[in-house]
This record gives structure tokens, sequence and C-alpha cells, in this order.
């Protein structure tokens, strides 16, 4: 900060200024916890030596208390990536299941919705299809937020749903897929770059819920990346300024998202590993029918409280599926290093 030019890029001033404040913050709270670690042990065998049940019982509190810091303190750790800080473009489709499909879709946008409005976050959608029925073919919807990506990619994959389908006059049990993708929405970040040239624009009139305002104006805009292929539509916002503003964001997340995708393929191609990152992996397994179970095939977490999960109860299946990536990417650096 001290060094000659630094405060002539006020960008990138300001963002190294926050991220050493952020340092700063965190070492504080290091050495606070760990100041309290030593009291509380001293405490405890005070109480120990003097018999002093009620203070044991007081000091119990105490230890649960630090250890949930604790615990929130090894997550950020887990959120270390270069993107994990930012806000997140998540993407809904309905797959295999007809109608029940559109329906699931639905079903995890108010599941997404709850887990986010739970943390404090924004949620914004950008981009929405209704159903032919009931639900939604797809939507995409910004979550804004500290760390709402680097929470977000651990629901990137394919989600099943299980149960007796409410729209089969039968009762019979239906199965539905839908997919989850999932970018960080990084704004103007440096290593995109769209060229003008390098995109078309069409507007068209929008479909949907929306009132007078819908199907009468061309509001709604597609956006084509010509190079290479990538089309992003937007219709959600009721000005076609502000659509085209959402598109281009959306695509944007989308060409580094494809950056990024190159750079480990490339980093894989040299170590020398297969690595199945088929974007049809079946990450979680929801069933309601014939038991309540919901099941995390990455890391074989269970819950049986399906509800609760579906109301946004979340936190255990990304904490796992972080940590156990952490593990996962510490074996192949390891092993890339010898």
């Amino acid at each position: 900060m001290t060094a000659p030019g630094f405060w002539d890029q006020q960008e990138t001033a300001q963002r190294v200024t926050q991220q050493l404040a952020a340092l700063r913050d965190e070492l504080g709270r290091l050495r606070r916890l760990r100041y309290e670690h030593e009291e509380l042990n001293m405490l405890l065998e005070l109480a120990e030596e003097e018999g002093d049940e009620s203070l044991i019982l007081e000091l119990v509190q105490d230890v649960k208390r630090l250890a949930g810091e604790v615990a929130g303190m090894e997550m950020a750790v887990l959120l270390s990536g270069p993107y994990d800080a930012e806000g997140a473009i998540v993407t809904l489709h309905a797959g295999a299941g007809g109608t029940d499909a559109q329906d699931w879709v639905a079903m995890l946008l108010r599941m997404y919705s709850r887990w986010a409005e739970n943390r404090g976050y924004r949620v914004h959608t950008l981009d929405l299809l209704l159903g032919d029925e009931a639900g939604l073919k797809s939507v995409t919807f910004e979550v804004t937020g500290e760390n709402a990506y680097g929470y977000l990619k651990a629901e990137r994959g394919v989600h099943r749903l299980v149960r007796i389908s409410p729209f089969d006059a039968s009762g019979r049990r239906h199965t539905s897929f839908a997919s989850v993708d999932v970018l960080p929405a990084v704004g103007d970040n440096a290593e995109v770059d769209v060229k003008p040239d390098d995109v078309r624009i069409d507007t068209y009139r929008a479909s949907g819920a929306g009132g007078q305002h819908v199907n009468k104006t061309e509001s709604a805009v597609r956006v084509t990346h010509l190079p290479t292929g990538i089309v992003v539509t937007c219709q959600s916002e009721r000005s076609q300024a502000a659509n085209k503003a959402a598109a281009f964001t959306v695509l944007k997340a989308k060409l580094l998202d494809l950056k990024v995708r190159e750079r480990e393929a490339e980093l894989l191609k040299l170590r020398g590993e297969q690595r199945d990152i088929a974007w049809g992996s079946q990450i979680r397994s929801y069933t309601l029918n014939p038991y309540s179970l919901v099941k995390d095939h990455r890391t074989n977490l269970e819950r049986g409280n399906v509800q609760a999960v579906l109301d946004g109860g979340l936190d255990e299946f990304i904490s796992a599926f972080l940590q156990a990536d952490a593990q996962n990417r510490a074996v192949v650096e390891g092993t890339a290093l010898d």
C-alpha cells in the first residue's frame, strides 16, 4: 500500500484494502478464540478442583459456543477459492420426468430461496420459463451475498426426486430429475472481455407472468456469444436495457466458468489423471416414498427429514461436500507434487 502509484488504480486499491481489512478481522478472531480457549481450560480445572457443578454446566455452554465459532472459522478456510466470496448465478433445468420434473424445478427454486433468505442473501430472478401444466421448465436467478458462490457450488449437478406423483390420477410413484448449474457472479472481471463484435443481440416479446407489460413490448433479450456459441436469454425485467444488462452478467459468468474448466482440464491432462467431469452426474436423491430420506451420493450423508431439507436446510450437505472436496484436492495436489 505504500508502493509508489498504489492509489492511482482506485478499484485495485479498494480491493486490496478490503482484503487487508478482512485478513485483520480474521486474525483478530483467531487471537480471541485462542484466548477464550485458554481461559476456559483454566476455569474448568478450577471448577473440577472445587467441585463447582454449576460452574461446570455454565462452562459447557461456553464450550459449545466456542466450538460453533471454530466450526465457522473452519468453513471460512474451505471457502478460499478465487471466486468463492462472490455472489452466485444459479440455473435450474427440468430433466426426465415431464410435468413432475418441471414441478421439481419449482420445488428446488423454493428450497434455494429459503436457504438464501435464512442466510440473509438476496435472490433475484433473471430468467424464467413456465412449465406446460405446472412448475418451471427452467429458471435462472442470482444470489447476492458474501460467499454465496462458495457455498452453492456444492449444489452443482443432477438432483433426483422420488415421490407419489400429484399429477398421476393412479397415484403411482414417479422419479424426476433436474439439473443445477452454479456460476460465480463476477461482474466486470478482468479475465472476461466481451467484445461488441463477438455478440449478437436479439430482442423479442417476453412470455409468462408479468401483467399487461408482457407480450406488448420487445423487452426480452437473447445474447449469443459467436466465438463460443453460448446463448443467454433474460426476460424477467420490465425494460429491455435491464434485461440486456442481466443477460451480459450471466454471459460473463459462463465465459469465466469456461476458462476455469479449460484450465482445470489442462492441469488434469498434465497430471495424467482421469476424472469424470460429466455434467449429468447425479449428486443427491430426495425420496418421499416409500420412505423419507435425502442422500448425497458424493459424501454418503443421509437425513430422514426431507421436508426440513426442502425448506432450505442444506447447510449440513454443503459443509460435508466442501470438507470432502478439500480433502480430495489435497490428495490430488499432493500426488501431483510427488
